[in-house]
């Protein structure tokens, strides 16, 4: 499975820029290609709409939090989604190609697994962050 260069380009500007609050990611013609870039002020819940409720996506969440000493601190999350709608070969083509994607991604800090939404609610994000 080919990462279009893109891909890790636009990772390095949520990382290091913070130009973005999350990336979602699809397999199109056996490579992994950019499907939506999320604003900066963009909220958690837009990132859980812009998932599909019937398809495999692979995404990054770069997800600010206050620590209990009252320190600001962020996270990068890897999530891929899975939903139990999606055909079962788009199950297995994204479950096969996610560590190999995943390694191209230097700097994830929380890996989440997700077949439904309230797999990766804001407070399962919350719990893993801390």
């Amino acid at each position: 499975m080919a990462v279009h260069d893109d891909c890790k380009l636009r990772f390095q500007d949520l990382k290091a820029r913070r130009s973005y609050r999350f990336i979602v990611f699809k397999i199109e013609e056996q490579q992994v290609v950019i499907d939506k870039l999320g604003d900066p002020s963009d909220s958690y819940d837009d990132f859980m709409a812009s998932l599909p409720s019937n398809e495999c996506r692979y995404a990054v969440y770069d997800f600010d939090f206050t620590t209990d000493e009252n320190c600001q601190k962020s996270k990068i999350f890897f999530i891929a989604w899975s939903p139990d709608i999606s055909r079962v070969r788009m199950k297995m083509v994204y479950a096969s190609s996610k560590d190999r994607f995943k390694r191209e991604l230097d700097g994830i800090q929380v890996e989440l697994q997700a077949t439904d939404p309230s797999e990766m609610s804001l407070d399962i994000v919350k719990a893993r962050a801390i």
